[in-house]
């Protein structure tokens, strides 16, 4: 008390580099001034004086909650990395279930949303009604299979609006929402690799590696980076430092 008879304590030293200056604590009104260097050994030392070293303590984490997350250049590139190959699975994905038609056997193109019959002198011919395709099951199992897909690039849309969010805005939540947009994009590779096996299921019988169109292509190349994506994001995420994260005194 007789060295800081203003009211104010000057803390310099490790705390003067998170302000780039001297850190002044003012005590609230009717709290008595204690030398943090001698806490403990004061003989009068109350509780009075533990709150103003946990009022310290509090100031000192936000000042450093505040500071502004410090990543590698290189944390950075995979990152952005992520998010582009991201992005490009979700257009895939989306291109893919709008057309829709993923296997050709003979003159027959089987669909998620279509059944077509080809031939040399007409056009094709397209029916809503898979039923006509005279496959057992076809028409209820294309449904699921469009709606799980359908369902993945909505999930995934969301996982990559999190990864987005989460370089954009950079706080202490940063990393938790990158964790839950890989948990998402996770979730889609689960939800799309269900829709082509069902796929595939249903038209056991068709099926032939070369009859497969650049549309089915399409989305099993969604769902692998869907997968890789997903497996990097959480990997990357738990072998970085946390940003920004308080540090103990």
């Amino acid at each position: 008390r007789d060295r800081y008879p203003a009211g104010e304590l000057p803390l310099r030293g490790s705390i003067a580099g998170l302000a780039s200056s001297s850190l002044r604590l003012r005590w609230p009104k009717g709290q008595r001034r204690v030398d943090f260097a001698r806490e403990g050994s004061h003989p009068h030392y109350t509780e009075s004086h533990r709150y103003c070293s946990a009022h310290f303590i509090d100031e000192a984490q936000r000042l450093l909650a505040q500071r502004r997350p410090r990543r590698s250049f290189l944390e950075s590139c995979i990152r952005t990395l992520i998010i582009v190959c991201a992005a490009l699975a979700v257009v895939l994905s989306s291109v893919s279930i709008c057309d829709g038609h993923w296997l050709l056997a003979e003159d027959r193109l089987f669909g998620l949303w279509h059944f077509c019959t080809t031939s040399n002198q007409t056009r094709p011919r397209c029916l809503r009604d898979l039923s006509q395709a005279h496959v057992p099951g076809l028409a209820v199992g294309m449904v699921l299979a469009r709606s799980v897909g359908t369902l993945a690039v909505v999930t995934a849309i969301f996982g990559l609006e999190f990864l987005m969010v989460s370089q954009v805005c950079e706080d202490l939540r940063s990393r938790r929402k990158w964790a839950l947009g890989s948990f998402l994009l996770l979730v889609s590779f689960i939800l799309s690799s269900g829709g082509l096996l069902s796929f595939m299921i249903l038209l056991r019988n068709q099926v032939t590696l070369i009859g497969f169109t650049l549309m089915f292509w399409c989305e099993f190349t969604a769902s692998f980076l869907f997968f890789l994506n997903a497996i990097s994001g959480l990997h990357i995420n738990s072998i970085t430092h946390p940003w920004g994260q308080p540090r103990k005194f």
